[in-house]
């Protein structure tokens, strides 16, 4: 046995002997290279033994040839597979082999170590119980995030010792010759390329898993935080203020008392507007949590809501016993302390329980209403019902029957005058009673309405942008929420900033309620849009109403009604308008506000009457051109119809069966459409209009009776060419085609007059710039 044939030996099954379980396994040929001199030889006898041996447990394995000389080796292997030692080109260091081979080995521990590390400080934030103190939790911000830091370095530096071996690999593949690529480099150069691939993918799940742990404790500070707020500025304070002010007393007898009444109210209110200031920014801050995906994001718009709404419920009672005691002070200040106001606030009430205290107070009002009329009108219209007021009207409105059986007993009667002035206020108190009612009413559902359109804004069309919650997101509602929610932030945004406080400036002046709607008239379009997307809107419910998403939603929001409830939220409040307008009609006492009042009512109807037409517009089909340059839809309704063409190649008679048609009139044109269904049931059952014919208005003439049927008339186009014979479903609704209908020829009519007459003068201005100088030159001449 010598030192040459085992370097040999090892050369060939140094890489083979890794991958198997016994050496030599794998070799099927041995070549034995004698020694040439002492110093390669230790030992004759050692050697000749340990041949022996080898030869011995060799044998009967694999043949095994005896070498005298390298020259005798290179008739067995190339020279290029070969080292130097072995007079051959192959350039191998085993030192630099072993070196690489523990560094790549050495790399796979770290990683699998670094893998352990993760898993440990990971189940080390699971398992983390959150404290109830914010420096406590400040304290865990601080040390995770150290040690997160910390664990991103080590995983920095286990990346790049694992690209130096790719580049040591890259560089021993770029040294081999003829380019020739080493197997054993290339599975190498895979194995570290697989474990740094392990690790950035490590990387990667521990960040996701760290951000949403991170901010989880974050959200958790926020909201530690803003709960301390919300109980600095509990609504416990501004209920307390609310009672302060319901004990400054709504009336004066004197106008020093009531400006004493004023300052008090005043003070309360410096009060009131620093503790609301400080709400102001409380909810303020709820509502920077709440479009960052905050988890508590319920329990944050429940804050907000109970905030404002202690805060509306403050300022409106302070507004209006501002007003009330302004009113009241003028008052008093008209009457110079001894007319209506101070004569009405002294009558006790126990003094009206007797014929002769009731009569008194009677001849009073009497001869005030003589010597100062204005004044005790006055009082009607500018006291609103303050409590005393109330409680007199009551006792003067009992008081004709407990009179009218005391003269017919006793010879005792009231005057005429005096039992119609009593029943006329009493009645004019009632008015105003019902019609400041109904004013609140509408308020406080603006307000309610408001709000529901903000939570389903932040607790639904938000959170479909929230990554926790992307995975319950149906696949068909990504990037929709447009066709969902459709134009309803935009609807939010003209409630909450600009309506709503046109609104509460009602409390003040309720006979201004109609001018509210009429000066927003062009802003409440915003429906329109709204109610035309909603079709689409209610067919992609349908496709995912039963997503977990919905489901985690409404969970948070704490709704009792699913998202479809709310979505029709706004068409529902469109309805409501035109109720309570209705309402208040019924009930004005102020002849001059109620034209304001039907002008607001007629312009909701007519919203109502747009919205429901264009969303019948929509499912208009086989049309070709926009819809939208045959100007607004006026009208439309399902309509029997009879043709008869009387000139040209498509001439025929009337038929004797009408067709049915749906009919459209725009401004420009008048469509006609075969109404058809789609096929479903219950609510996948819509109809769609398919498109027929389409007349120009500006060729369209009408008569407007037909013999034999009130509620036919005829339409004729192009000279008689073309008659329709339309026959209404009744009378009425002929009429107001028909009306329509006129109104469009009328305008264009006038429209033609003018451009006529414009035509005219400018065909004279022309002829006379003419004419002019033709003049001037022949007076020359």
């Amino acid at each position: 046995h010598c030192e040459r044939p085992h370097l040999l030996s090892r050369m060939k099954t140094k890489r083979n002997s890794l991958r198997t379980m016994s050496f030599p396994g794998n070799l099927h040929l041995v070549l034995v290279l004698r020694p040439t001199s002492l110093l390669q030889s230790p030992s004759g006898t050692g050697t000749d033994l340990g041949f022996r041996f080898s030869q011995d447990d060799f044998m009967l394995k694999m043949p095994v040839v005896m070498l005298s000389s390298v020259t005798d080796l290179l008739r067995y292997i190339d020279e290029n597979q070969l080292t130097s030692e072995f007079g051959g080109t192959l350039e191998y260091c085993h030192s630099d082999w072993i070196v690489l081979r523990t560094a790549i080995e050495s790399f796979a521990v770290t990683v699998k170590e670094i893998a352990q590390l993760l898993q440990s400080f990971g189940t080390e934030l699971a398992e983390t119980e959150l404290p109830d103190e914010a420096d406590a939790i400040e304290f865990l911000l601080r040390s995770h995030t150290d040690k997160y830091r910390q664990l991103k370095e080590d995983i920095r530096s286990v990346m790049r010792e694992g690209r130096h071996l790719l580049s040591n690999l890259e560089a021993a593949k770029a040294a081999k010759a003829d380019g020739q690529e080493d197997k054993d480099i290339k599975q190498d150069w895979d194995t570290v390329q697989r474990l740094l691939a392990q690790l950035r993918d490590m990387e990667m799940a521990f960040d996701g898993f760290f951000e949403k742990h991170h901010l989880k404790l974050q959200q958790y500070l926020q909201l530690m935080r803003y709960e301390m707020s919300f109980h600095e500025v509990q609504p416990e304070i501004l209920d307390r203020l609310s009672g302060q002010e319901k004990e400054v007393a709504a009336v004066g007898g004197t106008v020093v008392q009531t400006e004493q009444l004023l300052k008090d109210l005043e003070s309360l209110d410096t009060r009131a507007q620093e503790e609301m200031g400080r709400a102001q920014i409380i909810i303020l801050r709820g509502h920077q949590l709440a479009t960052g995906h905050h988890y508590a994001l319920a329990l944050i718009v429940q804050r907000c809501n109970e905030l404002r709404h202690h805060c509306d419920v403050l300022t409106t009672a302070i507004r209006a016993k501002r007003a009330a005691l302004t009113r009241i002070r003028d008052l008093l200040d008209v009457c110079d302390g001894q007319c209506g106001a101070y004569l009405l606030a002294n009558q006790l009430v126990d003094k009206f329980q007797s014929k002769e205290g009731a009569q008194g107070a009677l001849q009073d009002i009497e001869r005030l209403q003589e010597e100062k009329p204005v004044c005790l009108s006055q009082i009607c219209m500018y006291c609103l019902i303050p409590a005393w007021f109330h409680q007199l009207f009551i006792c003067l409105c009992y008081l004709p029957r407990k009179c009218n059986y005391i003269s017919f007993n006793k010879g005792i009667s009231l005057t005429g005058a005096s039992l119609s002035l009593s029943l006329s206020l009493c009645i004019l108190l009632t008015v105003l009673c019902v019609f400041r009612h109904i004013i609140k009413e509408l308020i406080e559902t603006e307000r309610i309405y408001v709000e529901e359109l903000l939570s389903v804004l932040l607790g639904y069309r938000a959170e479909m942008d929230n990554p926790v919650l992307s995975n319950l997101l149906p696949s068909v509602l990504r990037s929709k929420k447009e066709v969902l929610f459709g134009n309803m932030p935009e609807i939010y945004k003209f409630h909450s900033r600009t309506f709503l406080q046109d609104l509460e400036g009602c409390l003040e002046t309720p006979e201004r309620v109609g001018a509210c709607f009429l000066q927003r008239k062009e802003k409440f379009q915003v429906y329109e849009r709204y109610c035309q997307n909603k079709p689409h809107s209610e067919l992609l419910w349908r496709q995912c109403s039963a997503s977990l998403f919905f489901q985690e939603c409404q969970k948070k929001l704490e709704h009792k009604l699913g998202l479809d409830s709310y979505l029709l939220k706004p068409v529902q409040r469109l309805t409501k308008y035109q109720l309570l307008l209705k309402e208040l009609l019924k009930h004005s006492a102020e002849s001059g506000y109620i034209s304001e009042l039907q002008g607001a009512l007629e312009s909701m109807l007519d919203l109502l009457k747009s919205v429901n037409d264009s969303m019948h517009q929509i499912a208009i089909t086989g049309y070709e051109g926009e819809l939208s340059d045959l100007g607004r839809v006026l009208m439309q309704g399902s309509f029997s119809v009879w043709i008869s063409h009387k000139r040209g190649p498509t001439r025929m008679k009337a038929r004797f069966k009408p067709m049915q048609r749906h009919l459209f009139l725009h401004e420009h044109a008048l469509l006609f459409c075969k109404r058809r269904e789609e096929h479903g049931e219950g609510h996948d059952r819509t109809p769609f209009y398919s498109f027929k014919h389409c007349l120009r208005m500006s060729a369209v003439g009408i008569t407007e009776n037909v013999k034999g049927d009130v509620k036919k008339f005829e339409l004729w186009y192009s000279g008689r060419e073309e008659v329709y014979v339309v026959q209404a479903p009744t009378f009425q609704i002929k009429i107001a085609w028909l009306t329509e209908i006129r109104k469009i020829l009328t305008n264009q009519q006038r429209l033609l007059q003018g451009f006529y007459f414009a035509s005219t003068c400018l065909s004279a201005s022309m002829l006379g710039v003419l004419f002019i100088p033709l003049v001037l030159y022949c007076g020359v001449m």
